[in-house]
């Protein structure tokens, strides 16, 4: 067992360098690569190098050909859905068009989310919601960014399973990159704004009291705020 977990460890690592390398262009579209090229620089197993060579060829940023190797994609035929492209994207200097893209794309699907919920939430969603926003003043007023992003996550999570549409379901891990990212990154401020905690609040209470356009409104707000008081990246 612990023997997998290193092994797991190594993919992971292997997997992050390369896909950090090519969404950040130092390995840019058409150059070649080869697995032994992989492993000798990352210090790992053929067997490693290949199986994070699969994954990146699951996502798109790479291709395998018999005679030619490993040729780097270009960024129109990523799966740009994909969290994990997501998170390297938001790693490297693309991450304030990559923020523009996420927040257009939220705002075309979490609002309608937002609406569904508000006729198909159970008691059980509606109370999970509203621990979040509580849990969320809380760690707003203290500061505690990271307790603040898991309330905010499950917020959303919570938001999107309520929505009863399994496409939106589906969306959750985009969600949470991005919350993890403005987080993670020096994205957002270093006290949250009382009016986005006072947003989701509105978008909880719309959805108990089964007020699809309200909740629609201020999820939609709740987008176009993160949007706007996104700080530039320190680094």
């Amino acid at each position: 067992m612990a023997q997998q977990a290193s092994l797991s460890a190594l993919h992971d690592s292997v997997l992050t360098a390369l896909g950090t390398q090519i969404v950040a262009g130092d390995l840019p579209p058409g150059h070649v690569i080869n697995l032994d090229g992989v492993s000798a620089q990352h210090g790992v197993s053929r067997s490693v190098a290949r199986e994070a060579i699969r994954v990146l060829e699951s996502m798109g940023l790479v291709a395998s050909r018999r005679r030619v190797g490993i040729t780097i994609q270009p960024a129109e035929l990523w799966n740009v859905f994909d969290p994990r492209v997501i998170r390297w994207r938001l790693s490297s200097s693309d991450r304030s068009a990559q923020l523009i893209s996420l927040s257009e794309l939220r705002r075309g699907f979490e609002p309608a989310a937002a609406a569904l919920a508000a006729q198909r939430a159970n008691p059980h969603h509606c109370r999970i919601m509203a621990a979040a926003v509580s849990d969320m003043v809380v760690h707003g007023r203290s500061g505690d960014l990271e307790s603040y992003l898991l309330a905010d996550k499950v917020f959303h999570q919570t938001l999107l399973e309520a929505s009863g549409n399994e496409m939106f379901r589906a969306l959750n891990g985009v969600v949470a990159e991005i919350l993890t990212g403005r987080t993670h990154h020096g994205l957002m401020p270093e006290t949250p704004n009382p009016v986005a905690i006072e947003l989701h609040d509105e978008v909880a209470r719309a959805i108990r009291l089964r007020d699809g356009a309200g909740a629609e409104r201020a999820m939609r707000a709740i987008i176009d705020e993160a949007k706007s008081s996104v700080t530039p990246p320190s680094d």
